[in-house]
């Protein structure tokens, strides 16, 4: 999992890209391709 500062890149990255909010961070998760894994906060 990568922690970034733009979780907009992360999801341009992919289209399977999704933006979710859990306990105060904002994740990136992908189900097809769990490379590209993203948290932020």
């Amino acid at each position: 999992m990568k922690i970034v500062n733009s979780l907009k890149t992360a999801k341009k990255r992919h289209r399977d890209c999704r933006v979710v909010r859990r306990k105060g961070r904002v994740y990136v998760i992908n189900k097809t391709n769990p490379r590209f894994k993203a948290r932020q906060g």
